[in-house]
């Protein structure tokens, strides 16, 4: 007997729409996993003493504070230092980039530093400049984070301007505006929150690495707050500690991993609702 089309057809559906939900399950199941294992662990070692106390000496007892305020510094200045970058470049791509072949290699180079891995980017900053002072410094690893950055907001920034209908362009073109009026307050105004999804998405992104940091800022066991001297973070302490033989440690590593997962978590939530704000 044949199978009528309609009927196959809502079989076939049926079955895609199981696999899709079935492998959907499968990716959230080890989500959940990661996270319940870090709530377990990392809980234990979050306390007062981990956000007012230095990281401790082998077999003393203290907290993260310095990880935290040199995470915090070096990042921001990262993003500081590659958001005006990635704005100006995505900007020139989406709106004076079609002619010529500047626009094309930019594009082309930009992909392969949004897919490098970031122990190459960390290596490449060692070489121009830890290498050549003589020693790792926050600068170093503030450098090595904003090379991060700078080409997911550049591919962020195009994507969102190219978003923007151009007859809005046309109509503040004539009203008699010049361009760079158009873009700063017509397609900079309108695409803003998208822009600021992918500055949040890069913060989100350069919040957790480990391998640029080795090589640049390196680490330091007291507070110091000289950028020019190796800077203590939160991604080479976990590093250290996770792989050190005392127990303590350990507890301060699932901890640090905690907050760091919970900071990432909270601006991937931030860019979503920034997301479903956009109004063009």
């Amino acid at each position: 007997m044949k199978i009528p089309i309609y009927t196959r057809r809502r079989i076939i559906n049926a079955i895609n729409l199981t696999f899709s939900v079935l492998a959907m399950a499968f990716g959230l199941f080890w989500l959940f996993w990661i996270l319940l294992t870090l709530f377990d662990k990392g809980l234990d070692g979050i306390s007062f003493a981990t956000f007012t106390q230095m990281t401790p000496s082998p077999g003393d007892t203290g907290g993260l504070l310095n990880a935290i305020a040199g995470s915090l510094v070096m990042v921001t200045l990262a993003t500081l230092i590659g958001t005006p970058v990635g704005i100006m470049a995505g900007t020139y791509l989406a709106e004076f980039g079609q002619r010529g072949w500047l626009a094309p290699v930019t594009r082309f180079v930009n992909d392969i530093l949004l897919s490098a891995p970031s122990i190459v980017i960390g290596l490449f900053v060692y070489t121009v400049y830890v290498a050549k002072v003589g020693h790792f410094s926050g600068w170093a690893g503030a450098l090595a984070l904003s090379l991060i950055v700078i080409p997911v907001v550049v591919r962020t920034t195009e994507d969102m301007l190219r978003l923007i209908p151009n007859s809005l362009r046309e109509a503040a073109i004539a009203l008699g505006a010049p361009q760079w009026k158009v873009v700063t307050l017509v397609t900079w105004r309108a695409s803003k929150v998208g822009i600021m999804t992918g500055i949040l998405l890069a913060v989100a992104r350069i919040s957790g690495e480990t391998a640029p940091l080795l090589f640049t800022a390196l680490n330091n066991q007291f507070w110091s707050a000289d950028m020019n001297r190796p800077m203590a973070n939160l991604p080479v302490v976990i590093f250290q500690f996770a792989m050190s033989p005392y127990e303590y440690w350990q507890e301060l590593a699932w901890a640090g991993a905690l907050l760091i997962t919970l900071s990432v978590l909270g601006l991937n939530v931030a860019a979503r609702i920034f997301m479903r704000k956009r109004d063009f």
